[in-house]
């Protein structure tokens, strides 16, 4: 199915979103990069650009089943491409350039897309900002955002099959135009930088709960999970009811692999 093209004037404020698939584990286990362009265009609205594409890469190892089971990529279709490092700046680094990075749950393509690939440029994490965007979505995962929401002009087609590097940029960019539509990219790019701010504690006796429900034990109890989405959510409705004066320091969730 064609998508529905529409002519626009596009600033030169564009975000790239990113997907990667790997082989495994490893800081250079890549074997496909995807990407869609989201920009701001003539009447100050964000809007999805005819940029897209996706490129094979040769992870240099053979790619694991556990790994091929969700990508279904296999080893034969990345024998012959060129690796990470000669892939990723043609992608990371456009013509015309990009104000920022965007992926779904970003952390895991910054651990390859690192900042000397990437120019230092920030990153905004669609999960992080959809738990502050639409709070009241009972889940927040790539594929369950598209069909709770069913974004307007997402043509099924084209964000298919799930799990490849296009077809998931390519939803996630979606989600990204209508936060940046809702919310600043200065938001945007500070809701990114901290932990996820969960809209209830996500497991355990109080599961599901709205952190505003809990006795201010119960979240003091909770700044010692092991989870620093859970102490930073805990930490967050304790600080608005002003039992705590001073934000406690959370490791970055978005490091990179230097």
């Amino acid at each position: 199915m064609k998508e529905p093209r529409e002519e626009l004037k596009v600033s030169a404020q564009r975000i790239r979103v990113i997907d990667l698939e790997t082989a495994g584990n490893g800081a250079n286990d890549v074997c496909e990069i995807g990407w869609q362009d989201v920009a701001l265009v003539e009447g100050g609205r964000w809007a999805l650009t005819n940029e897209r594409g996706a490129l094979f890469v040769n992870p240099g190892r053979p790619i694991t089943p556990d790994t091929m089971a969700i990508h279904h990529i296999l080893d034969e279709q990345v024998a012959d491409a060129p690796f990470w490092k000669e892939v990723a700046p043609s992608v990371l680094r456009p013509e015309g350039g990009v104000v920022a990075f965007a992926a779904h749950r970003a952390a895991f393509e910054q651990r390859y897309c690192t900042a000397r690939l990437t120019g230092g440029l920030p990153w905004i994490c669609t999960w992080k900002c959809a738990l502050r965007v639409w709070p009241e979505l009972p889940r927040f995962s790539n594929q369950m955002l598209r069909y709770l929401r069913m974004p307007e002009g997402l043509v099924h087609e084209i964000g298919l099959p799930a799990h490849r590097a296009m077809p998931d940029a390519y939803v996630t960019a979606h989600h990204l135009r209508d936060m940046l539509n809702a919310a600043s990219l200065e938001e945007l790019l500070a809701w990114s930088a901290e932990p996820g701010l969960l809209p209830r504690v996500p497991a355990g006796p109080d599961r599901g709960k709205g952190w505003d429900r809990l006795s201010t034990e119960t979240l003091i109890g909770y700044l010692q999970d092991r989870d620093s989405d859970v102490r930073f959510s805990a930490q967050t409705e304790l600080t608005r009811r002003g039992e705590m004066e001073t934000q406690q320091d959370f490791e970055p969730a978005q490091g990179s692999l230097l």
